[in-house]
């Protein structure tokens, strides 16, 4: 049985292209037609936009934080945050969190590292 994935957007470029990655590798994996269940929160962008612009990196984490409450209460079993840049507020999102984070750079660095980069 698949997880539950939840997306905590920013963008609408980087959670689109996140939605599709896991429809397209989920049915790869998953056989014809099948991905996990998704869930999507983003509020909108001049949210994030008007405190990166303050560098409130805190403010970043609480929006994260937010969309986190509102997935997990969803039925989200983990969350995913497909943005570089406000990924650098996720220790302040972390610790409060309902749910456990899959840090993209995590992720990257030990595919790299098992292929031997």
């Amino acid at each position: 049985m698949t997880q539950h994935i939840g997306i905590v957007a920013c963008s609408a470029e980087g959670a689109s292209l996140c939605y599709r990655t896991i429809c397209v590798e989920g049915e790869q994996l998953l056989g014809s037609h099948a991905h996990p269940e998704v869930s999507m929160h983003t509020p909108s962008l001049a949210e994030y936009v008007r405190r990166l612009d303050l560098g409130d990196w805190q403010g970043v984490g609480e929006l994260m934080l937010a969309s986190a409450n509102k997935l997990v209460k969803i039925g989200a079993d983990f969350l995913i945050c497909p943005d570089n840049t406000i990924h650098q507020a996720l220790h302040y999102a972390e610790p409060r969190s309902p749910l456990p984070w899959l840090h993209i750079a995590e992720v990257v660095a030990e595919e790299a590292v098992g292929r031997g980069f």
